[in-house]
């Protein structure tokens, strides 16, 4: 059952009973009735799911309460009155009694209604209820009330007023959630909107405001994207962000986001977070090119806005608010701003986004008090530019907002969206050459020369991609420069890898082949009196000898089913023909041993008995099934690595119940779970019906650890170093897990409130059994690692590996997409089958394929240090991931290189191990350096033998049928950049310029797919020869 805070309730619902007795509030009316209706789709704020979130802490849908000075009466369902019984003694102790009046099911509720509509009456001679006269609740039970209500001839009066003034001043947990919802609202400003607008401006993006908005909606709802360990389940956006640009601006919360480009003039961003039900607002505007004038409108604004904030302290009226940000206008020279101004500068802010009844306008008298919150918002609109370069420059606003805590004692306030920075030189960028870099140019020509253009119109060859001081260009620069330098000497360790392992494979043969009998070993019958049939003349089939007995020339001859390819039946009138197809051809093993000896490959018979010869090719083929598996699986077991015996732990027992394993066991029947216990030199997993399974601790090469913290299952994961038979096949990965939730949700007819007692009850459950699951696992891994691991193997350094979250990347490993994720010494993915684990020190470097600024995906291909083994793949990753990709994989130096297109690399690798030498004399990996190679004018001339090729003609059609149909055609991406190549020769640096500026105003990557991209990109090679010499 939910649980109410008692004495949260007791103390907030005396502060109303006192401010209602003593305090003069709602001094004309002797009850006062709140109703909270179901729920709606879009995000509304109502003083009545206000108070049920400041009394009790959640919101009550189509709930009544009706307060009188001694009583407090609520209406619900069953289930709801159920959960508020429990303060009925707080209740008392607060000198009101509580009286539940449950609604049954499938009635109307009047009787209740009625109960209700009597306290009221009772509470005076000539009663007053107060209500909230605004609201509209939908619902059956609220429009009943309210109908009832206004049909019962009780007066009513208006207690939104005293209501918002009994919440305004929050006390110490209120205010603290405030700054928690303001701290994830500046946050998902700095660590993401503003970088994303860097981006885009800095590569001229074309996106849309709206889809800018949902990502920025995405992070705040997910605070883990930013490193914010904030709960979840407490977090939630205040309103949809507002992202505005290009001339049409509505500074209003209640406004949306745009479905147009975002233009490269003046960007106002707005976004609001809620914790726990408490809102905090903020808001910057950010200038590309701007003026003078600008640069003067703006240091105006903030400082009136800061000078409004400054006015905020316990005693003064709001209104001081207002009459600051005016004087400081004025003050600065900016008369004409003042006309442009709203009727406020702000609201109160807290469970309600924007408190009407507490405005920061100049007719607003009512005093500050200690603990209230403020959205202080100063902005103008209908401002224009007039030299502006385009129409949509022409006309802008500027917005700057924050969220105040007011301190008592005549303390200044606390602005709690401090970490969002507004100073000129943090949200100005200048593109262009001439625009002033040190944030001072405030002078005419300084801001004619950085006017704001469409993007169209940039000068793409000029562009410095330089913001002001704060933003340090140059570091990042460094770190990559420190990146490469490292990199480069990776390259000799590299090279020197592969040739030691070239060296010592030179002489070794192939792998030995399978361990499974030979066919000139297998003897159908030892004699003719073996055999066993029914006497008569037909095809039989003899499964205890395994064998096919068909009729040649009047007498029965056997062939034992593993000689039989594959067993037809076709049925023509009244006949049947079976056909039987026999083994037959050159890695057949007796054709290889008696190449002169004629072979039987069909036989075909005729029957009249259509049902004998439907048995007898089933049987033929079950027969078949059955016996290529059990020699399947013999083999298997051939080549399996003996293990040592279990040695049974003494004493005490470490053990994790109730997991299942993957893979599973052989069987029918519905998968039960089982025991892990860890033992003296392994584990065991039993199951209840009597399968185990041993894995010997000398036989673990990696395991992990992975709680539930973002995943449906809590696991323990083993990657062995031999194979080990699991289902009766050979497996090197066994994985333990229980599942912390159910994976199937019941889809309701409604969309469920964020706040209705029987799902934050349910979630509560769930978020109880998940840490419980993690807890044991956590303990059953620590128990193993120290008292068994560290005290009796620490020879072998086992040590259970946790994933880190914050490193992961999406990508293909195998067909599914999946959440990739980096460990101390392994790459893994252990959530979907198959699983994905690659052994970083096996691993001798990575190349980075399909690597291009206007591609949304790339590859990435890990080239094992043993070049037998075929390299590894993982599909389609963002490329917003490609940075962090790029700096884990120095952190574990390892070599990476990037390439536009897919290599060939069965090819590539053949010939590297038939010419070693001439691999290390030509250089090495190094031939998959694109910079270099661009570099040096004769690559074109004299290609590597080694440098990545078209896929090798005719002889690789195998190999061009086993590569990912996505992926882009290498030929036409070799001739592409051919075609470049051509074209740069014989253009000086400005022919160079013109054409790389036309080909990105051609671009429009953000919105359109990547199929449209390719063709843009076939069809005009010559860009990426520009690109590069800009470069």
């Amino acid at each position: 059952m939910v649980s109410i805070d008692s004495d949260k309730f007791q103390r907030r619902l005396k502060s109303l009973y006192d401010g209602w007795r003593e305090g003069g509030l709602w001094a004309d009316a002797s009850a006062l009735a709140v109703a909270v209706g179901s729920v709606t789709e879009s995000i509304t704020y109502t003083k009545s799911a206000s108070l049920h979130l400041w009394l009790l802490g959640y919101e009550f849908t189509e709930t009544i309460l009706v307060f009188t000075k001694t009583e407090l009466h609520a209406m619900a369902g069953p289930k709801k009155t159920d959960i508020l019984a429990q303060l009925v003694d707080v209740c008392a102790a607060a000198g009101v009694t509580l009286q539940l009046h449950p609604k049954p099911k499938k009635e109307d509720g009047s009787a209740q209604i009625d109960a209700l509509l009597a306290a009221i009456k009772a509470s005076a001679d000539s009663p007053v209820v107060g209500t909230l006269p605004k609201e509209k609740p939908q619902g059956a039970v609220p429009e009943a009330w309210l109908a009832a209500l206004a049909g019962s001839g009780v007066a009513t009066s208006d207690m939104a007023a005293d209501l918002a003034s009994l919440l305004a001043a929050k006390d110490e947990e209120e205010a603290k959630n405030v700054r928690k919802a303001a701290y994830l609202a500046s946050n998902a400003l700095l660590k993401f909107t503003v970088p994303q607008l860097e981006g885009i401006i800095d590569e001229e993006k074309k996106v849309r405001h709206s889809k800018l908005a949902d990502r920025i909606e995405e992070v705040i709802s997910e605070p883990s994207k930013m490193n914010i360990k904030l709960k979840a389940d407490a977090v939630d956006i205040a309103y949809p962000p507002l992202v505005q640009s290009g001339g049409d601006y509505d500074l209003r919360l209640a406004s949306a986001s745009k479905d147009t480009h975002i233009h490269y003039g003046v960007i106002v961003c707005s976004l609001g977070a809620r914790y726990a039900s408490y809102c905090a607002n903020v808001a910057r505007t950010y200038f590309v090119d701007p003026s003078g004038e600008q640069e003067l409108r703006y240091a105006a604004l903030q400082e009136a806005q800061a000078a409004a904030v400054a006015a905020l302290v316990e005693g003064a009226p709001m209104s001081a608010a207002y009459q600051a940000v005016v004087s400081t206008l004025k003050s600065k020279g900016q008369e004409q701003l003042v006309a442009s101004l709203p009727k406020n500068v702000g609201t109160a802010i807290g469970l309600e986004l924007r408190d009407s009844q507490q405005q920061l306008s100049a007719a607003n008298s009512k005093p500050v008090r200690a603990g209230m919150t403020f959205n202080v918002a100063v902005g103008v609109s209908g401002l224009t530019r007039e030299d502006a370069d385009s129409e949509a420059g022409k006309r802008y606003a500027m917005l700057v907002a924050d969220t105040v805590v007011c301190r008592g004692g005549g303390e200044a306030p606390d602005v709690a969206t401090a970490l969002a920075p507004r100073e000129w030189k943090e949200v100005a960028y200048y593109l262009k050459d001439g625009a002033e870099e040190d944030g001072e140019g405030g002078e005419e020509e300084g801001g004619g020369a950085g006017g704001a253009a469409d993007a169209p119109t940039f000068e793409v060859g000029s562009r410095k991609s330089a913001r002001t001081e704060h933003i340090d260009f140059k570091a990042r620069d460094d770190e990559r420069r420190r990146q490469k330098e490292n990199q480069e000497v990776l390259l000799q360790r590299v090279n020197q890898a592969t040739l030691d392992m070239l060296n010592k494979s030179g002489g070794s043969g192939g792998g030995g082949g399978g361990a499974g009998r030979k066919m000139s070993d297998i003897v159908a019958y030892k004699g003719v009196g073996d055999m066993q049939h029914n006497g008569s003349l037909t095809v039989q089939v003899d499964k205890r000898s395994e064998c096919v007995l068909v009729p040649i020339y009047g007498m029965l001859v056997p062939f034992h089913i593993l000689t039989v390819k594959n067993a037809s039946n076709n049925q023509d009138g009244e006949h049947a023909y079976i056909r039987l197809n026999f083994n037959f051809s050159g890695a057949y093993e007796p054709v290889s041993r008696h190449p002169a000896a004629a072979y039987l490959k069909e036989l075909s018979f005729r029957s009249a008995d259509v049902r004998h010869a439907a048995k007898v090719v089933q049987e033929v083929k079950a027969m078949r099934s059955a016996v290529l598996q059990r020699e399947k699986e013999k083999a298997e077991r051939a080549t399996l690595v003996q293990q040592e015996k279990l040695v049974r732990g003494k004493g005490r027992v470490y053990a994790l119940p109730d997991v299942w394993i993957r893979p599973a066991f052989a069987g029918k029947g519905r998968k039960v779970t089982g025991t892990l216990e860890a033992h003296g030199n392994g584990f065991r997993y039993t199951s209840p019906k009597g399968d185990e399974l041993d894995i010997m601790y000398r036989n673990i090469k990696h395991a992990f650890f992975q709680p539930a913290d973002n995943e449906m299952i809590a696991l323990v994961h083993f990657h062995l170093h031999n194979p080990i038979m699991v289902a009766k096949k050979k497996a090197t990965d066994v994985q333990f897990y229980t599942e912390v939730m159910d994976s199937v949700q019941t889809l309701d007819a409604g969309r469920r409130s964020m706040y209705d007692p029987d799902e934050i009850e349910e979630e509560q459950r769930e978020r109880e059994r998940r840490n419980q699951i993690n807890r044991q696992f956590s303990q059953f891994v620590k128990r193993v690692q120290q008292d068994i691991w560290e005290r009796d193997f620490g020879d072998l350094t086992l040590e259970f590996e946790v994933p880190f979250r914050e490193l992961g990347f999406h990508g293909v490993p195998h067909r599914t997409n999946s959440f990739i994720l980096p460990t101390v010494n392994c790459l893994v993915e252990l959530t979907e089958m198959p699983f994905t684990v690659y052994t970083l020190s096996e691993v001798n470097l990575v190349n980075l394929e399909r690597v291009g600024f206007n591609l949304r995906n790339f590859d990435m291909v890990f080239i094992f240090k043993d070049l037998d083994r075929e390299v590894a793949r993982i599909d389609s990753i963002p490329s917003t991931s490609l940075d962090t990709i790029k700096d884990w994989l120095t952190s574990t130096e390892l070599k990476y290189y990037e390439s536009k297109v897919n290599l060939n690399w069965k090819n590539i690798l053949k010939s590297i191990k038939e010419d070693p030498e001439g691999f290390i004399e030509s250089g090495g990996w190094s031939f998959l350096d694109a910079d270099q190679s661009d570099s040096e004018e004769e690559g074109e001339d004299e290609e590597s033998d080694f440098a990545p090729s078209d896929g090798g003609g005719a002889e690789s059609e195998e190999d061009e049928s086993s590569e990912d149909e996505s992926l882009a055609d290498e030929e036409e991406a070799e001739s592409e950049y051919e075609a470049g190549s051509d074209e740069e020769e014989g253009l000086d640096w400005d022919e160079l310029e013109q054409q790389a500026a036309a080909e990105d105003r051609e671009k429009d990557f953000s919105d359109g797919e990547e199929a449209q991209i390719r063709g843009k990109r076939k069809g005009g090679g010559g860009g990426g020869g520009g690109k590069k010499a800009r470069r």
